[in-house]
């Protein structure tokens, strides 16, 4: 089915899972896995720009992640500044938007200066809002958002969280994808997702194309959203909810 004729979300949001068993079935080192889910990144920006896509969200280190070895993490920060100066000026000449959402604490002085160059350089941008959760966990975001209402003397409420929260500058993901086989979400936007569509593919990240990330929009294209409701009340089987566009 073309993507013409489908319901494209305007927000996806991505666990980009299996880097390193890609590396590991070509006997490479893990390092080498990432290097190519990079390049599977850029290919797929592309690709939502092409689809119409508004706002893609995807999970590139995790809080958790530190646990890994030292050389791999050590490799995945040096894999970032160098994405940042070859990939950044790309984005900008395609009307790409860039946030990186997570905690920036413990990142070394040069990459956070590099962080916030690419979202500066990027900042009139506006054909895609692209957010890269490094350093990040969906309990992280939920935490730091109590802390900054607690400090302000602000009631915390849904409203009020939802306010405070990294992303609330984008609306909530319609379409969550997992690559890699896995079946969680492994604390990746656990606010944002309470009513996204979720999407689980086999597919190794590396091995995700346009193919792949077709398939995936045409699931959810073919999907009733209710958001609490009955089918009746909505009127209109399978019309997907666009109230939340940002």
């Amino acid at each position: 089915m073309a993507t013409s004729a489908l319901i494209v979300p305007h927000h996806i949001a991505i666990v980009m899972d299996g880097n390193g068993r890609w590396a590991k079935k070509r006997f490479l080192p893990r390092i080498a896995g990432h290097k190519q889910g990079v390049d599977a990144l850029s290919d797929c920006v592309k690709s939502c720009l092409e689809r119409g896509v508004h706002v893609l969200t995807v999970f590139a280190f995790s809080s958790e992640n530190w646990n890994r070895p030292s050389d791999e993490v050590s490799g995945l920060m040096d894999l970032l500044v160098l994405a940042l100066a070859k990939q950044v000026p790309r984005l900008n000449a395609n009307g790409v938007q860039l946030h990186f959402i997570g905690d920036r604490q413990r990142l070394s002085e040069k990459v956070q200066a590099g962080l916030l160059k690419a979202e500066f350089n990027t900042a009139g941008n506006h054909r895609l809002i692209f957010n890269v959760c490094f350093n990040y966990g969906g309990r992280w975001d939920i935490a730091q958002a109590a802390q900054t209402l607690a400090s302000r003397g602000e009631a915390i409420t849904e409203q009020s969280l939802d306010r405070a929260m990294a992303l609330a500058h984008v609306s909530d993901p319609d379409l969550l994808i997992r690559t890699g086989g896995e079946l969680r979400i492994s604390n990746f936007m656990l606010w944002q997702a309470a009513y996204s569509e979720l999407y689980f593919s086999d597919r190794l990240w590396p091995e995700f194309d346009d193919a792949a990330l077709d398939e995936a929009i045409a699931s959810y294209s073919a999907r009733e959203r209710r958001f609490g409701k009955t089918s009746a009340q909505l009127g209109t089987p399978h019309k997907l909810s666009t109230e939340n566009a940002a």
